[in-house]
């Protein structure tokens, strides 16, 4: 057991040889663009997470349902991406997290994945979350950029009402004003308060949403400033978005962690988890 919120969903680490003291790892590209991407990110991802002793979730979008502008690239087809992700999965040995948007899609990810994602403007949306609950899988509940960290104890009661123990609940910062982001790290003990492991998105709270050439930016240069406070307020896990190339990727690259800057900042991380639950 890594601590006392992480008891439910600490059977996505079996097989995994990991410090039990240390937080768990959200990570890869934002979106399925294509197999090698996947296999790259993965396999990195996974090698240093087994020399730290990270436990580790493969994190990747079958398709994005979410974007500003009309002509964005949405995904490569949900069936191709979902079988990619399966893939991974199977590869890799690693439990993999993807999002979905409606009731309907619940039911088909689960059968590829091992983690639902409950996207962030979603996040009141009942009807979502008792479909993801009633698959049994686990859920990860991204922190509406509208929604207090108390708040958050509803949509987490909304997935338990379907005999679902099996949820996470994501910090992701909260709006101020049109275009930008805050983190209120308050909301890291707030909203395990609700019994549930929380996530600090590293990534997706710098982003700098609304602007005016309909793509979204971001400040990727303070991801680590964001991952080490979430670590440093107790934080069970982190999200980091993590592509090769992110002047490439296909969505959201304006705020992911280029992929060879990952091992020096889980380093860090790793660091000042010890430092604060020492042995």
């Amino acid at each position: 057991m890594i601590n006392e919120h992480i008891t439910p969903i600490a059977f996505l680490f079996e097989g995994q040889d990991y410090d039990p003291r240390m937080f768990f790892l959200i990570a890869g590209p934002c979106v399925v663009e294509n197999e090698a991407l996947l296999e790259t990110v993965a396999g990195e991802v996974k090698r240093i997470c087994k020399r730290l002793g990270i436990p580790y979730i493969f994190k990747s979008s079958y398709r994005k349902a979410n974007r500003t502008r009309a002509d964005a690239f949405t995904g490569i087809g949900d069936e191709q991406a979902l079988e990619l992700l399966r893939t991974v999965r199977q590869q890799f040995q690693v439990p993999v997290l993807t999002d979905i948007h409606t009731p309907p899609e619940a039911a088909m990810a689960a059968a590829y994945v091992d983690v639902l994602q409950i996207p962030a403007f979603l996040c009141r949306q009942t009807e979502l979350l008792q479909a993801a609950g009633a698959t049994g899988k686990v859920v990860n509940i991204k922190k509406g950029q509208f929604v207090s960290g108390e708040a958050m104890h509803f949509a987490a009661e909304k997935v338990r009402q379907t005999g679902n123990n099996c949820i996470m609940l994501t910090e992701r910062g909260a709006m101020f004003g049109y275009g930008d982001l805050v983190v209120d790290f308050r909301n890291v003990p707030i909203m395990q308060a609700a019994g549930v492991p929380v996530v600090v998105d590293c990534t997706h709270s710098l982003q700098q949403p609304n602007q005016a050439g309909g793509v979204t930016g971001g400040r990727p240069q303070l991801i680590e400033t964001i991952a080490r406070a979430a670590i440093a307020t107790g934080a069970d896990g982190i999200f980091i978005e993590t592509h090769p190339e992110p002047a490439r990727a296909l969505s959201d690259g304006a705020n992911m962690l280029a992929l060879h800057h990952l091992e020096p900042l889980l380093e860090q991380l790793v660091r000042i988890r010890k430092a604060i639950i020492p042995e």
